[in-house]
């Protein structure tokens, strides 16, 4: 489990020079190059739109993309060269810009920082060389290797506290990065976004979504009690953000009503009939298709539209903890499915897509008698990803940012990346983690 990036002896700090692309909306970047710069390595921003450089405080060391899509390969060989970059980091590697920068940077032999949203959520983010999600190492290692990497160490049972998130942090700071890239962007006239919506209407979502959190708040609370309350076996569908690089890259869909028609027909055609399924949504859904329209309209196709039931956003654990199985394309939600031993499918890659402890089953038969997954198989696997690419913290909330960078500076100037070293047996201590309240 090598790859070129990894194969390279890392230098000390202070002859690294890494090269910040896109990042989480908000301030998490910019302090992250400062303590990479407070460790004695130098440290550039590339910058996209006007929410880039917003959100970087140094113009200095920022440098402003400008130029088309197509010239942007060129123009990052370029900035290697002229800055002598050795690392380059980014948030989503599936995003184009970051994709043509990452294809280049193998071939010039750079090591490559990946951070994701955590594969465990909501406590941990994510943080990998060279690739994430279907571009992770992960794909690669089977549950075997897992367990023979951790039987060379202490393990301790980490469970996350009952309250944390920075979901209004994180939305905030959305809406406030598109309002600079749609009054503020002058400049980039040649900026695209990795997503299919105008940046205007981006915006004017995110400002939507912050003003209707209450009522959707109650709207949930109502629904999520009275699906529980029925009296009903349910099974749940995990609905993700259709725009979102991991669905669109690493999924056989390109819409998220194609995935809800097949659960829907699948569901109608080997579910019991007392059995009810309930869609719930991402919790950064804004709205930008008519969800619960689709929902109706293909429920009624199949006849069973009384048996069909939508929730909006927030935590899943209300309604997971009464469910039979659940259904996703690659929701790192999943991994909450597979924590509480309940049946999962799943249709696109994921890193959590193992043998044994997903299900294989057509869907009919998936919901009519599911396999049970692997559950020791399944905590072999959490664990391991505990003590490799989870980091503790958050990218939006300053607690969240106060915890992740006390331990992924140091990991980002190891030699090797999270996984490789725990496999290699040297991996260096991790700080115990002090699960904030």
């Amino acid at each position: 489990m090598t790859t070129q990036a990894t194969q390279i002896a890392a230098p000390p700090a202070s002859a690294r020079v890494f090269l910040m692309l896109q990042g989480p909306h908000g301030p998490f970047f910019w302090q992250l190059g400062k303590m990479l710069r407070a460790a004695g390595a130098e440290v550039w921003r590339a910058g996209f739109n006007a929410g880039d450089r917003a959100f970087w405080f140094d113009p200095k060391t920022f440098l402003p993309y400008l130029g088309t899509p197509e010239e942007w390969p060129d123009t990052f060989a370029q900035i290697v060269a002229d800055k002598g970059v050795t690392d380059i980091v980014l948030y989503g590697d599936p995003r184009p810009m970051h994709a043509m920068a990452v294809e280049k940077a193998r071939a010039l032999g750079l090591r490559i920082h990946v951070f994701e949203e955590g594969y465990i959520r909501p406590f941990w983010v994510t943080y990998e060389r060279d690739g994430s999600n279907g571009n992770s190492a992960l794909m690669e290692l089977t549950v075997a290797d897992m367990r023979a990497a951790l039987e060379t160490i202490e393990t301790d049972n980490i469970e996350p506290p009952d309250h944390w998130g920075d979901m209004r942090q994180h939305i905030f700071y959305g809406a406030l990065y598109h309002w600079f890239v749609m009054f503020r962007n002058g400049a980039f006239k040649h900026f695209r976004g990795h997503r299919d919506l105008p940046v205007s209407k981006e915006f004017s979502l995110y400002f939507k979504r912050l003003l209707m959190m209450p009522l959707h708040r109650m709207s949930r609370r109502w629904r999520t009690w009275r699906i529980r309350n029925s009296g009903h076996p349910f099974h749940i569908a995990l609905l993700q953000l259709e725009h979102d690089a991991s669905f669109q890259v690493h999924s056989p869909y390109t819409s998220m009503p194609e995935f809800m028609s097949d659960v829907i027909a699948g569901f109608a055609k080997g579910a019991p009939r007392h059995h009810h399924l309930v869609f719930k949504a991402h919790p950064l859904e804004n709205d930008r298709r008519d969800l619960v329209a689709e929902m109706r309209r293909i429920a009624r196709s199949h006849g069973i539209e009384k048996r069909v039931h939508f929730v909006r956003g927030g935590k899943l654990a209300g309604l997971l903890n009464y469910a039979r199985s659940a259904v996703t394309v690659n929701s790192t939600s999943g991994q909450q499915v597979l924590s509480r031993g309940l049946p999962l499918r799943a249709f696109g890659t994921a890193v959590y897509d193992k043998p044994e402890f997903v299900s294989r089953q057509p869907l009919d038969e998936f919901f009519a008698a599911p396999d049970r997954p692997d559950t020791r198989a399944y905590r072999d696997f959490r664990q391991f990803l505990l003590e490799t690419s989870q980091v503790p913290g958050g990218y939006y909330s300053a607690r969240g940012r106060r915890q992740l960078l006390r331990l992924v500076v140091d990991m980002m100037l190891a030699e090797r990346g999270p996984y490789e070293a725990l496999i290699s047996g040297k991996a260096p201590p991790r700080q115990p983690v002090r699960l904030i309240r």
